[in-house]
């Protein structure tokens, strides 16, 4: 998805462009989002393709790129790098033909790779997987477009899992999971789990975008600071929620062992699946400092931004 908004899209006369290769209410990568807000205009568009709209641009145009093919394990690997270096490279490609000076590209905090040790915006990435490998090539494609130009203004976003309305992914899993009693420990308590909630995203692209103009590039990991355990969240998730639960701990060795042997039979339909089974092993550790102090101030704690979601969806 690629939306271009004008500064103070509140105003009158100011115009939102969604571009999408999937419109709400279709099956896609959000189920059950199927309204459309007033104001904006709505393009069926692939950016694995050149992008072309009818579109009259301003001085005050922005591009938040938020393109991507994301779940995995869930796609052939060619997916990945299809969609994410040629929907970068068709991204900037429009910038540059209608002289657009500001982006702000969602990353990912896959080009970090899998390790337990603190992640600063100034750790050598070291990606492993096709994922994180296409995001980190994205993140140049668009860090190349700026250096063209000093004027211009990129922000790369590297958020940890988000979660919100229209998720349903790993806080929703885990939500139902404590529900209705069948979430465990993967062989530890203790995993550091970086995340942001949605709403709070967006308040920082609109802070950082709208709000505020600056000359250059810039990387921010998006997440709590610091980020959390997993025991933490589960405990800010059951208060929140008025749950009363006690989460067992599963021994790892068991647990990869089941996913070997159900992985090839549906395993991944269920979440036992050796990928994934590993991906909950391995902490997400990732340093929230630099948007701590950069002048943004956090609208939720955690167990606030729980209970905030909970109003509204689950």
């Amino acid at each position: 998805m690629i939306h271009l908004l004008k500064d103070e899209v509140v105003k009158p006369g100011d115009k939102i462009y969604d571009l999408d290769i999937v419109m709400p209410g279709e099956e896609g990568v959000v189920p059950g989002v199927v309204e459309k807000n007033d104001g904006v205009e709505y393009i069926r568009l692939d950016v694995r393709k050149p992008i072309e709209f009818d579109f009259e641009p301003t001085p005050d145009d922005v591009i938040f790129n938020l393109a991507a093919v994301h779940r995995t394990p869930g796609h052939p690997d060619y997916e990945y790098f299809e969609t994410n270096i040629y929907g970068a490279e068709n991204v900037v490609a429009f910038a540059e033909k209608y002289n657009i000076n500001k982006i702000l590209f969602t990353s990912s905090i896959a080009p970090y790779g899998a390790a337990e040790d603190l992640k600063e915006e100034t750790t050598l990435p070291t990606p492993n997987t096709p994922y994180g490998i296409s995001k980190l090539v994205a993140e140049k494609i668009h860090q190349g477009w700026q250096s063209r130009d000093k004027e211009r203004e990129l922000t790369i976003a590297r958020p940890g899992v988000v979660y919100g309305k229209g998720e349903h992914g790993n806080f929703t899993r885990l939500y139902w999971g404590i529900r209705k009693r069948y979430f465990f420990y993967t062989g530890r308590r203790d995993t550091i789990k970086a995340c942001v909630y949605v709403k709070e995203l967006v308040r920082f692209f609109k802070y950082r975008m709208i709000d505020n103009s600056f000359k250059g590039q810039e990387i921010f990991n998006c997440t709590f600071e610091p980020a959390y355990r997993i025991d933490k969240i589960c405990e800010a998730m059951m208060s929140a929620t008025d749950m009363k639960r006690h989460i067992f701990l599963i021994p790892g060795w068991l647990l990869m062992t089941a996913a070997t042997i159900l992985g090839p039979i549906g395993g991944k339909k269920i979440g036992i699946h050796p990928a994934r089974v590993k991906k909950l092993m391995v902490s997400t550790n990732i340093s929230g400092k630099k948007l701590a102090s950069c002048g943004y101030k956090f609208h939720y704690t955690l167990e606030e931004s729980i209970k905030d979601w909970y109003r509204v969806q689950l």
